[in-house]
């Protein structure tokens, strides 16, 4: 069975957008240079992923580089409502 509030049939109704996805990259580091970052991002209370963020965005921004749609950066923490996980 299907619901009828979740297909694109709701004629008259305004399409959904979904929520950009965070986009997921491989990235080769030179193990020293990670240690850095990781004790860099460790010192501010940061993931390693969220320091390299911070970095790349920073150096964007200093080159005049970052797009003017670019959202700011995700909040530390538990996302903000959807679903609780399983008890």
């Amino acid at each position: 069975m299907t619901d009828s509030s979740e297909g694109p049939e709701d004629e008259g109704a305004a399409p959904r957008r979904r929520p950009q996805r965070r986009k997921q990259v491989l990235l080769r580091l030179d193990p020293s240079v990670y240690e850095a970052v990781a004790r860099w991002a460790s010192d501010e209370l940061r993931s390693a992923n969220a320091q390299i963020e911070f970095l790349l965005r920073r150096a964007l921004a200093e080159a005049g580089r970052l797009p003017r749609e670019t959202g700011p950066l995700p909040r530390r923490g538990r996302p903000p409502g959807g679903e609780p996980g399983p008890r």
